[in-house]
């Protein structure tokens, strides 16, 4: 029997709204009911324009006055996510909040898919955070001692970052800081994230630098290897660049991850938009499996 669809609203019509709007229209369990924003002549209400999906630029307004919408997707801004929670909440649609508002449950499909789908207001923290949180946890899984420092950081085409994403850069780090904290058990953690503006654009990449005295590695490259299989499940581009490797400098364990992206709305050097949203996405189709009584 064919499951039906279910009704999905995006907020935000940037970057990662628009990026986000391909993989909504590709999956065979979600249908895009309404794109919001507030210009119609901008380059993201333009794109879901051509896609033939229904517009407003009326935001929050237009997205509450849908009310057959199983989910929501916000893809504004933290600040904006703080300032529409309540009317997002009154919907009583799904929430998955594309910003660094960490409002809702932190969320990383690779560590706690099945308790996110239960919830009602869903954080995917960042793009930084989706691809440091797995891999710091990796490490930690691969060493015999918990570590007393995690630093990790982002870098970024400056093209793939849109005005929400630089309007949050403080909760950025926040959030992606309180995430690794969480999901690691190590209390002292450090994010940073980089948007670097070399023609042409460069493709995401994340280093992650776990401080220990254990030099043994084994173990350490199996968890992340492990790791980075899991994650290709449902973030295809994701990729080993450099192997964990002992830094007699920090005394610390190094490895970077990169993301090529799929291509969707921005070219393939905008993996940071295919790591969130892939993930966003994940919890999306999980829902919407559990609600049809499917295997997620």
């Amino acid at each position: 029997m064919k499951m039906s669809k279910l009704n999905v609203g995006v907020i935000g019509s940037g970057n990662i709204g628009s990026d986000l709007l391909v993989k909504i229209t590709r999956s065979q369990h979600l249908e895009c009911k309404i794109f919001c924003g507030r210009n119609l002549e901008s380059p993201g209400m333009q794109f879901a324009q051509q896609k033939e999906v229904n517009v407003s630029d009326r935001s929050i307004d237009a997205l509450i006055e849908q009310t057959d919408l199983d989910i929501i997707f916000d893809a504004t801004s933290a600040e904006t996510h703080f300032e529409n929670l309540s009317k997002l909440e009154s919907t009583g649609a799904l929430i998955i909040d594309m910003t660094p508002a960490k409002t809702g449950f932190l969320c990383v499909p690779d560590i706690n898919l099945e308790e996110a789908v239960k919830e009602r207001n869903v954080n995917m923290i960042t793009c930084g955070g989706q691809a440091s949180v797995p891999i710091a946890l990796a490490i930690c899984k691969g060493l015999q001692d918990l570590p007393k420092y995690i630093e990790t950081i982002s870098t970024i085409a400056s093209l793939s970052a849109g005005t929400g994403t630089r309007d949050s850069l403080d909760e950025y780090i926040k959030t992606t800081q309180l995430a690794l904290k969480k999901f690691s058990g190590v209390k002292n953690t450090k994010a940073l994230i980089n948007l670097n503006p070399a023609t042409p654009p460069i493709n995401m990449s994340t280093t992650v630098m776990v401080e220990t005295e254990e030099t043994h590695l084994t173990q350490v490259t199996i968890e992340v290897q492990k790791c980075v299989d899991r994650l290709q499940r449902y973030i295809p581009g994701i990729h080993i660049k450099v192997h964990p490797v002992y830094d007699d400098r920090r005394s610390a364990v190094v490895t970077t991850i990169g993301v090529t992206g799929m291509g969707d709305y921005l070219p393939s050097y905008a993996g940071n938009l295919d790591i969130i949203n892939c993930a966003g996405i994940m919890v999306a189709e999980s829902y919407a499996k559990s609600r049809n009584n499917e295997d997620i």
